[in-house]
């Protein structure tokens, strides 16, 4: 259903009660008051989860909130084998890098197999996606030779001509070929199109546009890949990482677990648009990130340094020591200490390197005000040389090269750290890790993801207190936050704006959008100004409501919410009538109030409510005819409506 212009202005009206009421709610100072019971368990799923799901409310005052937050603080203890079925359909999500180069070749790997430095497989399935690329690579070369050589003008037009002549012959034919295929079983389909020549399969894959869901289902997931595989193979890599992040955050019991993954994650942001990260990101998300959300924070900052894909997207991988043997070129001995030995070519790649200094005290530790200068991100930087990669573009890890690291001592804080190759390095995140303004940065970031956006002074002191006493347990730090009254104050509830991500996931819950393929939600999050692991800078995105609240952005989200529960989301399908099993009520107040408290367990201001009251007789929300004057409302619009609405924006 395409937005009217009655329906346009409720959405203005909403959008413009999002900002009224954000306004209201930062000017409220802490209230004494706490929440009633039903609050308490719509909050902590509003704060602690990606919002409730149908009847989940209810379950958590049976179980008791207490008890819900200590089962989600201890994940382990929780079945989640419904998500891991759902993410059996995404391979890429448990392969190691290597496998992942091996299986969906980068640019790099087809480039090495056809200078001759490297083989096709033998397997006939990874061998069809590696002559696929080697044909768009010789065709890549070819083009950039005749442009070297300077075709001309003439030459180009003609070759043009004929290539257009030739282009809709190419397209019927492929047509006629894609409907062939589909009479055929899955594996059938699959065996021909392995069988096709390399250009016969791209234009099959450029035909597919509408029918490619048809085209694929009933194929296993290696199956479905492959094919995605002849046409992109980095494309697969990247859309299920994306995919794997929406299933989580929507379907997975273990809620906190993925809450405190993505802040983690944007605490310690890596781009996945950035060369070998788009291969590196699923490895960092599953052996970096989540398994230290809960655990202590050096363990978590040490694995981060770690990190290839941290080391490739600040560039640490590349810092080289200026007084190193590496920079000197003085070749590598074993037994042997620094020598002046005639010295062999500079490479081209030294040089020392202080983004990934820098960012470690100014975002991953201290803070911006933490008390650090120049100097000791100059030192900090001499510290981590020769923390490197092997091969990082095709699928290598962390190693520490001696030849490459700054020799003698260094001044960190006032901290002399004397000469010991890579222990130099954990010296000094121990000693980031326990100052006092780690520990203040750190806890003002939690206090700011789950309680406000200018959280109470004494309560990111509490919790300060809690990691420096604890040595930086996550667990106990969130603990503290949790036994506050801070959080659990009255004028807290509903006062978070979301950000797309959670907004969005949050509606998929609400509703209980059934998601088989969630690309089209990634790429509506794109729209909305939040595309999943695409922050290009380290800060990672702004989880404060000024980042977020503005007219085209509210316009953006009400159009998602519609969009959602009127079944155009490709992939994703939602029964908004699920809630009304003897039929929907024929009058369309009755069912605004049903799903005012299914989605927002009642708690809808008497603006929204005579907003959208005032609209329930527009022909697009009432379904009505002059003719017919019982046919009952249109749920899925009423729904969408109340998913864009001012209260279901806050969490």
């Amino acid at each position: 259903m395409r937005m009217g212009r009655q329906t346009s202005l409720l959405v203005l009206l909403l959008g413009s009660s999002v900002l009224t009421q954000l306004a209201l709610g930062k000017s409220k100072k802490s209230a004494a008051f706490q929440m009633a019971e039903q609050k308490r368990a719509v909050h902590a799923l509003n704060r602690l989860a990606f919002g409730p799901r149908p009847g989940d409310v209810d379950r958590l005052l049976a179980m008791g909130v207490v008890r819900w937050i200590e089962q989600q603080l201890h994940p382990e203890k929780i079945d989640d084998s419904a998500l891991e079925a759902r993410l059996a359909a995404l391979p890429t999500l448990r392969m190691s890098t290597r496998e992942l180069v091996e299986n969906f070749p980068p640019e790099q790997v087809i480039k090495a197999i056809a200078d001759g430095r490297q083989s096709l497989p033998a397997d006939p399935v990874k061998r069809a996606v590696y002559e696929a690329q080697l044909e768009r690579y010789a065709e890549k070369q070819e083009r950039k030779q005749q442009e070297a050589q300077g075709g001309g003008a003439d030459s180009a037009s003609g070759s043009e001509m004929m290539s257009n002549h030739g282009a809709e012959e190419d397209r019927m034919a492929a047509e006629e070929t894609r409907e062939a295929l589909l009479a055929m079983t899955p594996d059938e389909r699959f065996k021909k199109v392995l069988a096709m020549s390399p250009e016969q399969q791209r234009l099959l894959i450029s035909s597919l546009r509408n029918k490619r869901y048809e085209f694929i289902d009933g194929m296993s997931p290696r199956q479905r890949e492959t094919l995605m595989a002849l046409n992109n193979p980095q494309q697969v890599v990247s859309d299920e990482l994306l995919q794997g992040k929406i299933l989580r955050a929507t379907y997975s019991e273990r809620q906190l677990q993925e809450v405190m993954t993505d802040f983690w994650f944007n605490h310690f942001n890596v781009f996945i648009g950035k060369g070998a990260d788009r291969y590196l990101l699923s490895n960092y998300e599953r052996e970096v990130i989540r398994p230290h959300a809960f655990g202590k924070f050096e363990d978590l900052l040490v694995a981060t340094a770690h990190s290839p894909a941290m080391l490739f997207y600040l560039d640490n991988w590349l810092s080289v020591g200026p007084d190193s043997d590496f920079a000197n070129g003085i070749p590598k001995r074993a037994g042997h200490s620094r020598q002046t030995n005639k010295p062999l070519r500079q490479s081209k790649r030294s040089g020392l390197n202080e983004n990934y200094g820098r960012e470690l005290m100014e975002l991953h530790t201290l803070g911006v005000n933490g008390g650090y200068t120049q100097k000791d991100v100059t030192e900090v930087a001499r510290v981590f040389t020769g923390w490197t990669l092997k091969e990082p573009n095709q699928g290598g890890g962390f190693i520490f090269d001696e030849r490459k690291h700054e020799p003698g001592d260094k001044i960190v804080l006032g901290h002399r750290i004397k000469p010991k190759g890579e222990k130099e390095g954990l010296e000094v995140l121990h000693i980031l890790a326990h100052n006092p303004s780690t520990a203040r940065f750190i806890c003002t970031k939690l206090a700011t993801r789950f309680v406000s956006d200018d959280p109470p002074s004494t309560l990111v002191d509490q919790m300060a207190r809690t990691f420096s006493k604890k040595d930086g347990d996550i667990r106990e730090v969130l603990k503290t936050m949790l036994d506050s009254p801070e959080f659990w104050a009255a004028n807290e509830y509903r006062v978070k704006v979301k950000t797309p991500l959670e907004f969005a996931v949050s509606a998929l819950r609400a509703s209980g959008a059934e998601v088989a393929d969630a690309m089209p939600i990634a790429h509506q999050l794109q729209n909305m100004g939040m595309p999943l692991y695409g922050m290009q800078p380290p800060t990672g995105y702004s989880m404060k409501a000024d980042a977020w609240v503005n007219s085209s952005a509210l316009l953006g989200r009400m159009n998602f919410a519609l969009a959602l529960t009127a079944g155009r989301l490709k992939g994703t399908q939602v029964d908004s009538e699920r809630l009304f099993g003897s039929g929907v009520p024929d009058d369309p107040r009755q069912t605004l109030t049903a799903l005012e408290n299914s989605l927002l367990a009642g708690d809808v201001s008497k603006q929204t409510h005579d907003v959208i009251g005032a609209q329930l007789q527009d022909p697009r929300i009432s379904r009505r005819k002059l003719d017919d004057p019982a046919r009952p409302p249109n749920v899925g619009v009423i729904e969408g409506l109340l998913l864009g609405s001012p209260e279901f924006q806050r969490r």
